[in-house]
């Protein structure tokens, strides 16, 4: 068992680690993992009688406790207990009628009671002031609604252990486009839902040409007046320069990846936009802890490729397993998550990879072993993929897949690979988040259950005890009790290593998210971090440069333009 940080041990007993109905912890972390590698490998012995599901619970109990691997957090927290429901993403279908829109309001309050996030797309609902014919009165429009959505998810605490969360998608060609985008102007709007526009490759076009788009009605499928394609992004990049939102989604650009078209366009994600699903598709995520694949070799830190080749193929046989031991909260969630099998591998870790690799955040060296590291990662989870398929089958859609389209060997998964922002998970493998640089070196974070944590960088502070540095100020330690470190000693190499979210330039963090998006299935959760002083244009630009270097979505955050800021970077001798 690899030792944890005080941080994540906070955490786990939190929000983790199994309680009595006193409220006491009655598992130890060792405790935790060793229920989900029991209740995931049990698995084994649906495909042959003569496994040992015992053999597979060792790999992986020792992947989970080695912090080389871990599952997204509803697995961690049900798995082995009654409620059983493991995966963390959801979308949900919104039709124009009020039977569907109550329908979805009841079934996600039982995904968010359960552990999950949901989307959803609220753009095939009639705008505001459109006809209501069964009731001779006008509707109401998608935002409208979307406030009944938060409402209902602000009482329901998913799982008791995690608040709930939904993405609210509406198209760029929908008439109450306006509405949306400026929904979140007051903070206090909406805040269980994060909000993306879906863009389509024509309005880009249009934004370049300065040309005016029709606004669709999605009730008549008619134009129902124009805009000018410049003002209305103009629009979207003041609103998240001013408060973080709304984000993009790149439509035309996720489906030309949509592994099974002939289902269905893909038109949501799930909350944080790293997992663009169907309508009742859900998916379970795990991630990678890049540190632990880094070795000393004879020259220097390399990468353990071996290693990282066997850890992927067990993470993918891992998150197989967790959809057949699956409790899912709806039958048609069931049916069609495990008709397509998406399952979302990932890393977490990259900004403290990097440091070990010797190669500074946003260089031309981060990119070019984003891209190398990423395309192994998928190249040898999708062998991972075949080799179950050869075992276990394919995806039973699989002949309705691009796949089969294109005459490909067969896969057990319609999607294997996703970049997760792994927040929590994170802290409990005690590495840098998902494909984020590092924040700060001394930083305060704030945690779904109220929880406060601060902490200096662990990959600094051991690099600071390796070269024998005084990093602790005397008599600096700020309210936190956290010192602040003093880097003054450092080489200015050294100091490059430690560069922080705010210093790599806006165009470096969207060319690492293109980066690992050219090798990934799915999509690439990554927020485009803008010190407080970036003007609107520069927001116009990312988003731009975004689309041009094929992501699939984009969210920006300008520093402390929200009151509520998860993560603080403490005052220090660094930035």
């Amino acid at each position: 068992m690899a030792e944890l940080s005080e941080n994540a041990r906070k955490i786990l007993h939190a929000r983790y680690l199994k309680k009595d109905e006193h409220g006491e912890v009655v598992e130890t972390p060792a405790d935790m993992f060793r229920r989900v590698a029991r209740h995931v490998a049990a698995a084994e012995k649906v495909y042959d009688w003569n496994t040992r599901p015992s053999r597979y619970e060792e790999r992986f109990f020792e992947i989970m406790s080695s912090l080389e691997f871990l599952p997204n957090s509803p697995t961690l927290m049900n798995a082995g207990r009654d409620l059983g429901q493991l995966s963390a993403c959801f979308v949900l279908p919104l039709e124009d009628n009020l039977a569907s829109i109550f329908e979805t309001l009841k079934e996600t309050a039982m995904i968010h009671q359960s552990g999950g996030g949901t989307g959803f797309s609220f753009s095939r609902l009639r705008p505001k002031n459109d006809i209501v014919a069964t009731t001779s009165g006008v509707a109401s429009g998608p935002v409208s609604f979307m406030k009944i959505f938060n409402a209902a998810t602000e009482i329901i605490k998913q799982g008791g252990t995690r608040r709930g969360a939904n993405m609210g998608v509406l198209r760029v060609d929908h008439p109450d486009i306006r509405e949306f985008i400026e929904a979140k102007r007051n903070p206090e709007e909406l805040q269980s839902f994060n909000l993306s526009v879906g863009i389509t490759d024509g309005f880009m076009h249009a934004v370049k040409a300065g040309r005016d788009i029709d606004l669709i009605n999605p009730r008549t499928k008619a134009p129902e007046g124009r805009i000018n394609a410049r003002e209305l992004f103009d629009l979207m990049a003041e609103c998240a320069w001013q408060s973080g939102e709304p984000g993009v989604l790149f439509l035309d650009r996720i489906n030309r990846d949509n592994p099974t078209p002939s289902l269905g366009a893909i038109e949501a994600t799930n909350p944080c936009g790293e997992q663009p699903l169907l309508p009742y598709e859900s998916c379970n995520l795990g991630s990678i802890n890049l540190v632990k694949m880094v070795r000393r070799g004879a020259r220097g830190p390399e990468i353990d490729w071996e290693k990282l080749g066997e850890t992927v193929k067990l993470g993918v046989r891992f998150l197989d397993d967790v959809i057949d031991v699956n409790h899912f909260p709806i039958p048609e969630i069931e049916k069609i998550t495990r008709a397509n099998r998406k399952i979302g591998l990932g890393v977490m870790g990259f900004a403290h990879f990097l440091i070990l690799m010797g190669l500074p955040y946003g260089s031309d060296g981060s990119v070019r072993i984003a891209e190398e590291v990423m395309a192994y990662v998928t190249q040898q989870a999708r062998e991972a993929s075949r080799e179950l398929a050869m075992q276990r089958g394919p995806f039973p859609n699989f002949n309705r897949s691009v796949y089969a389209q294109r005459g490909e060997p067969l896969l057990r998964n319609a999607s294997a690979t996703t970049i997760a922002p792994t927040g929590s998970l994170s802290i409990i493998a005690g590495c840098s988040s998902g494909i984020e640089p590092i924040f700060g070196i001394s930083t305060t974070r704030k945690v779904a259950g109220g929880i406060e944590l601060t902490e200096i960088d662990p990959v600094f502070q051991r690099f600071a005890e390796g070269h024998a540095l005084a990093i602790l100020e005397s008599g600096s330690a700020g309210p936190s009790r956290i010192p602040f470190p003093d880097t003054s000693l450092l080489a200015p190499e050294i100091r490059d290593l430690f560069v922080t979210a705010l210093d790599v330039p806006p165009s470096q963090h969207i060319r690492i998210q293109a980066a690992f998006q050219r090798h990934t299935d799915s999509a690439v959760s990554k927020t485009i971090n803008f010190p407080a002083n970036i003007t609107i244009q520069g927001v116009k630009e990312v988003f731009q440069l975004a689309h041009d270097l094929g992501c699939k979505g984009i969210t920006i955050y300008r520093d402390q333009s929200r009151p509520d800021q998860t993560v603080t970077c403490s005052a220090c001798k660094v930035c």
